[in-house]
């Protein structure tokens, strides 16, 4: 601990990580700022009816990455969301088509022309996104208008919402140009954090009313989160060295090669992305439906009938959580298969003279590290869908009742049952940390820590774990 305050005392030492803490501190604030000027023309109370009525569907899931900014329709709604797509677009793209991925293999020049193709994307997206938004908050009468194109109202907020973007993303690219870690995971996470009182006001209240099951039951989710972040740590720093050699070879009068070095492969290498993406799937359906609309007072049309069936399938329902758990194992083996390609690497390492030792380059080295990267997606897949699952087991519960066969006795037991009432039915708490928002916090956390020991190291200070350690960031 002497090490860590010690560490906290260098940062502000040095004066160009000094002055790198304190503008990215000033841009977190007037993003945080933003968040408090809504948008012209939004009806608040009429939003916040709306809003109890769609927190569960993909709306949610945008929230959280706004920061809280979407459901007060603020000038940053949207946050950093079309930009994450947009990367999330080209990078998928670069895989497609032979021109992207020229661009992406020219260095820093071709990193710039693809850098401004998602600007381009994601001022399209954006507008794209906020007429949506803008429609559907007219039918659902946050603001005046007819809801058409052309209506004054609609392209007020559209150009708001999109400017609103256009300069969150200008801010996420200087924080990490002339500040310290990734400008844009550090928007999202400051928006998550900033609802972190509310969240222990919400727990302390349970607490002083002195029930003993409701003080067990807190200290078990205080329990949880930090035992959470500790695995999540754990296994983000976790690393399967491959072993790799270069033969020597004669550049002009030189002779270069006959080191040994290792490819460092992450367990989890997919991040958060295949829980997002679960997320987004799941709530698509009841999204699709707020926006175009459907009449509750006639249950037999098919607009209702797809909205009953999605929404009986929630949080702690076994059949949803099952589904969820298997969409976040399959868009976990398929983002990796997209982000590393094992051909490709083995190729790059026969062109260089690099091979593993005991396999041949080409074909059997792509053969063999294949096989290392679906043992590693199976256990990271693995990981993430219990990070995933374990806060919603805690908040939500598991309803056993719905099992066929053995559901109505495992339901009986558990109610009958001191200290596990809760497991059906969750623990009641409206706590928004989640896994996924556990994942982001934990990552963005050991990144942007990682960059600043990295600064003191360089400048001959120790970094928070002393000289003998250093904390890895996600991105290393």
């Amino acid at each position: 601990m002497e090490k860590f305050f010690a560490a906290v005392r260098n940062m502000f030492q040095v004066p160009d990580l000094r002055r790198r803490i304190g503008f990215t501190l000033g841009l977190l604030a007037v993003y945080r700022f933003g968040a408090h000027v809504t948008a012209p023309g939004v009806n608040k109370d009429q939003l916040a009816r709306v809003w109890s009525e769609v927190g569960n569907t993909l709306l949610g899931v945008l929230d959280l990455f706004s920061g809280g900014n979407f459901q007060t329709i603020s000038v940053f709604a949207l946050g950093v969301t079309p930009y994450i797509t947009a990367s999330i677009i080209i990078q998928l793209m670069t895989t497609v088509f032979s021109q992207l991925k020229k661009l992406q293999e020219e260095g820093e020049a071709g990193r710039q022309k693809l850098n401004q193709y998602t600007r381009y994307l994601t001022v399209a997206l954006a507008c794209f996104q906020t007429f949506i938004v803008a429609r559907w908050l007219s039918a659902n009468g946050v603001i005046p208008g007819t809801g058409s194109f052309f209506d004054r109202y609609i392209l007020v907020v559209v150009v708001t919402l999109t400017t609103g973007t256009i300069f969150v993303m200008w801010l996420g690219e200087q924080i990490t140009e002339r500040g310290i870690g990734n400008g844009v995971s550090l928007l999202i996470f400051a928006g998550i954090v900033i609802g972190l009182p509310r969240g222990i006001a919400q727990v302390s209240t349970r607490v002083r009313g002195g029930n003993a099951l409701e003080i067990v039951g807190v200290l078990a989710l205080v329990a949880l989160i930090v035992g959470l972040i500790a695995f999540i740590v754990f296994v983000e720093q976790g690393r399967r060295k491959v072993p790799i050699s270069y033969a020597k070879r004669h550049v002009g009068r030189q002779q270069v090669g006959g080191q040994q070095t290792a490819m460092p492969i992450k367990i989890n290498m997919a991040g958060v992305i295949p829980v997002i993406f679960a997320s987004s799937m799941l709530a698509f359906p009841q999204t699709i439906l707020q926006f175009v609309g459907f009449d509750p007072n006639n249950p037999m049309s098919w607009k209702s009938r797809v909205h009953t069936f999605f929404q009986q399938f929630h949080g702690g329902d076994p059949y949803y959580e099952l589904f969820f758990l298997g969409l976040i194992v399959v868009f976990t083996f398929f983002y990796i298969t997209i982000v590393f390609n094992v051909d490709e690497v083995a190729d790059n390492l026969r062109k260089h003279g690099g091979f593993v030792p005991g396999i041949r380059p080409g074909r059997n080295t792509a053969e063999f590290l294949n096989t290392i990267l679906t043992r590693l997606t199976t256990v990271g897949a693995i990981y993430l869908a219990l990070v995933a699952f374990l806060p919603q087991l805690m908040l939500s519960g598991f309803n056993v009742g719905r099992l066929p066969f053995v559901g109505v006795r495992l339901d009986e037991f558990f109610n009958a049952t001191p200290g596990l009432s809760w497991i059906p039915h969750g623990m009641g708490y409206q706590f928004y940390f989640g896994g996924t928002s556990l994942l982001i916090l934990v990552g963005v956390a050991m990144d942007t820590v990682s960059q600043i020991e990295a600064q003191l190291v360089m400048r001959n200070y120790e970094g928070f774990l002393g000289s003998g350690s250093r904390l890895r960031g996600r991105r290393t």
